[in-house]
């Protein structure tokens, strides 16, 4: 329960940052990736931010034998470039640079109740739904 509260109070944490920050509005995020046109540098100062409280916060928290609301702190395998990385990080890029939204964005902006998004949103998880079936296919197919 104590890590539910956590994983809430985290997100809405999140969603508010992401109102405030301005990264709700695809015309602020199309404006900061338009760097040879009209460049709106405003978002840079979200970004700047967020890498602060990392980078700050990141040393100290790993000081700890184990996190706060969780078991243990999560370990990840791949330390390294391939294709699937490199494919899901352009994908993700030239939707975001199309859309203007990245996901959490466009979760919060759902509140907004844009008709785009009811559009955007479906679209989005039905993406990953779809990217979760060829992964799982691929790795039933290498396992024979």
């Amino acid at each position: 329960m104590r890590s539910n509260i956590s994983a809430f109070l985290s997100g809405l944490l999140f969603a508010i940052g992401l109102g405030v920050g301005g990264m709700t509005d695809p015309a602020n995020v199309l404006g900061f990736l338009d760097v040879a046109g009209d460049w709106d540098f405003r978002l840079m100062f979200v970004m700047g931010g967020a890498i602060a409280v990392h980078a700050a916060l990141r040393p100290l928290i790993h000081k700890r034998e184990e996190p706060l609301f969780a078991a243990k702190f999560p370990s990840f395998s791949a330390s390294r470039l391939d294709s699937k990385l490199l494919v899901g990080a352009a994908l993700f890029g030239v939707g975001w640079g199309l859309g203007g939204y990245c996901p959490g964005p466009a979760l919060t902006a759902l509140a907004t109740g844009a008709s785009r998004l009811l559009v955007f949103v479906p679209a989005m998880f039905a993406g990953m739904y779809l990217a979760q079936v060829l992964q799982a296919r691929r790795g039933a197919s290498t396992a024979r």
